[in-house]
């Protein structure tokens, strides 16, 4: 699944009139990149959920062939109902086994295909090297066991890549709905794993960010 239903608020004036997976940088747009890895991981069925002027999307993306993959959308309608919201909604489309899960809006030459196909917990979420906007991280990893803690170990900054299992989203009640709770819950109960990537990943937040990795792909 693509999370591509925010309206990107910090991205204005570009999402004003733009879906943010949709803004260009490098030679695609933002959402390409991801479809692209995916259909070289080996991954066939995307389903992507829409919200803030979503009707662009498949638009341009039509039903996936153009990347090797089958795209089916859900149309969160005129609000969001974030992410965990939108990943609840989203469960009769991706069926009951694990699924992989990636934001919309990062950037990174993460291999996808090394994301395991089934969690050891009910979670596994790509780790990355904490950015100058997010400098105290978001979760800590153990050097031991690979389980994510609330508080022993490196702390990090979660990528937006991850592995759940519907049953994560089984507590999740219907409606707009963050990650961050469910997540914490979760990783205190000692149910999510995580991996650290010290490789290139980018959270296009900001305009600025945008344009610097623009820059950097197509220099």
């Amino acid at each position: 699944m693509i999370l591509a239903a925010g309206r990107g608020k910090r991205m204005r004036p570009l999402t004003d009139t733009t879906p943010k997976p949709l803004l260009r940088v490098g030679p695609r747009r933002l959402i390409e990149h991801h479809l692209a890895a995916l259909a070289e991981a080996g991954i066939e069925q995307v389903v992507i959920n829409l919200a803030w002027l979503g009707e662009q999307i498949p638009r341009v993306l039509g039903d996936g062939q153009a990347f090797g993959l089958s795209i089916r959308y859900v149309d969160e309608g005129g609000h969001a109902l974030e992410t965990a919201g939108g990943i609840r909604n989203a469960l009769p489309l991706l069926g009951p086994q694990p699924f992989r899960v990636i934001n919309g809006d990062v950037w990174t030459d993460y291999p996808l295909a090394r994301l395991p196909a089934v969690p050891r917990g009910d979670a596994h979420l790509v780790m990355v090297d904490n950015p100058p906007h997010n400098p105290g991280g978001d979760f800590r990893l153990s050097g031991g066991d690979g389980r994510l803690s609330p508080d022993a170990g490196t702390p990090l900054t979660y990528s937006g890549i991850g592995v759940f299992r519907p049953a994560f989203f089984a507590d999740v009640p219907a409606g707009p709905q963050p990650l961050g709770p469910f997540l914490r819950a979760a990783i205190a109960a000692g149910r999510v794993t995580g991996e650290h990537y010290a490789g290139d990943w980018a959270d296009i937040g900001t305009p600025e960010r945008l344009a610097a990795l623009d820059r950097r792909l197509r220099g």
